[in-house]
């Protein structure tokens, strides 16, 4: 009896070991499907206004970037991990984008941050990106005079689209200028720049004016444009004020004065009629016009994606882009990491639909060309010039020093709130 009863015990205690054993396979099963079958996303931040007086402009940012991280996962996303994003309204706001970035970075813990249009935002978020030594994707023209490890700027440096803007307006255009920007960083320092090329040119400023970003009181500037008639208006007004300077400037019968603009691509001008005149010009590396393989397929996608009428501008596919310099990074650095991303994305180019672009390791700026178009009724440009080979960028013209120009951005920004 006492026999069967350890055979008994032995026998339940078998059946306790294989349950435990199972068990612990079990576990371990779930930890290599959760680690391995179920790998954590790579995690985007968008930061751009889709309120405010930029939302006009960088929505369609938004919806270009959305677009290319959608092909990315059709493709098994990067490093066989997804890629999710957490998309932030800056509201047009940039102390309030300042809180975000830190906000994506810290809370969110975000791999890359892709954002900005305004200088003013940049700047604010620059401290941010930094101070923790993440990366930012920067992808609107601007005013050049910085650089920094932690931002890659894919938009065009003074060289590349000012200077060579300003010298084909007066030499076809005329040599007398009205300046018309908003009241921030972009085009104080701009036209900053624009006086040096007038000066160079032997030409003549007229008038400089600025209203505050988001304003509708275009009535004195174009009393004044009317009363001097000048040859040419610079134009650096940013966001949808850009409406209302064209549609003041058609009611007062003033079409005939040629403006040339420095932030007016084909989503902004689709949704001007009055700027869609053939006096109208516009300075960038980028239009959709642009006629080869490789634009022709990206307008393919985009129009599919988002929609037969959507137009495309520079920024947009700048942004687009980026994603893809990010991207091709990330796969020769095997990592997401942002300080590994920073040390060889000098390395990388792209057959984008502009051309092949580069970026200048030593700046983290792009190597790309400059083209000039002019507006069509149908809101979109025909590219009238442009320079047969891509342009280094020099966010530091040469004729100053750059501690020159570090005084002279210290000057403009004591000027005020700007």
């Amino acid at each position: 009896m006492m026999k069967n009863t350890s055979i008994k015990a032995v026998s339940k205690f078998k059946v306790l070991i294989a349950f435990v054993f199972l068990l612990l396979i079990s576990s371990l099963s779930f930890y290599q499907y959760s680690k391995y079958s179920i790998p954590t996303p790579i995690r985007i931040g968008i930061l751009h206004s889709l309120s405010g007086t930029m939302a006009r402009s960088e929505k369609p940012l938004v919806d270009v970037l959305l677009m290319g991280v959608d092909e990315l996962n059709a493709k098994g996303g990067l490093l066989g991990r997804p890629i999710e994003t957490i998309v932030v309204d800056s509201r047009s706001d940039w102390e309030y984008s300042a809180r975000e970035a830190e906000r994506l970075i810290v809370e969110e813990k975000v791999d890359v941050i892709f954002g900005c249009w305004t200088s003013s935002c940049r700047k604010a978020v620059k401290p941010i990106v930094e101070k923790y030594n993440h990366l930012l994707f920067y992808s609107v023209q601007y005013e050049g005079l910085e650089q920094s490890p932690n931002i890659v700027y894919t938009g065009a440096t003074p060289n590349q689209q000012i200077i060579p803007g300003v010298m084909w307006s007066l030499d076809n255009l005329g040599k007398r200028i009205y300046l018309l920007g908003s009241d921030y960083v972009f085009p104080h320092t701009a036209n900053f720049i624009i006086h040096d090329v007038v000066n160079i040119k032997n030409a003549e400023i007229i008038a400089e004016r600025y209203l505050p970003l988001g304003s509708d009181d275009f009535d004195n500037v174009i009393a004044e444009i009317k009363n001097l008639r000048p040859d040419v208006i610079l134009n650096t007004i940013n966001g949808d004020s850009n409406q209302y300077f064209f549609s003041k400037k058609h009611q007062a019968g003033l079409d005939d004065i040629p403006v040339v603009s420095f932030s007016v691509a084909e989503p902004e001008l689709s949704a001007i009629p009055e700027a869609r005149i053939e006096t109208h010009y516009a300075v960038w590396s980028y239009f959709q016009s642009i006629d080869n393989v490789v634009n022709n397929e990206f307008v393919r996608r985009v129009k599919q994606k988002l929609g037969a009428q959507r137009v495309i501008g520079e920024p947009m596919e700048m942004s687009y882009m980026a994603l893809h310099f990010w991207a091709q990074t990330v796969r020769s650095a095997e990592s997401v990491q942002p300080e590994q991303i920073s040390k060889i994305i000098g390395e990388q180019s792209l057959n984008s639909p502009e051309g092949i672009i580069s970026i200048d390791g030593s700046n983290h700026h792009l190597r790309k060309k400059v083209r000039i178009g002019r507006a069509r009724p149908d809101g979109h440009f025909d590219i009238i010039w442009e320079l047969d080979h891509a342009i280094s960028p020099v966010p530091f013209p040469t004729y100053r020093s750059r501690n020159e120009w570090h005084k002279i951005v210290k000057n403009i920004a004591s000027r005020g709130d700007h």
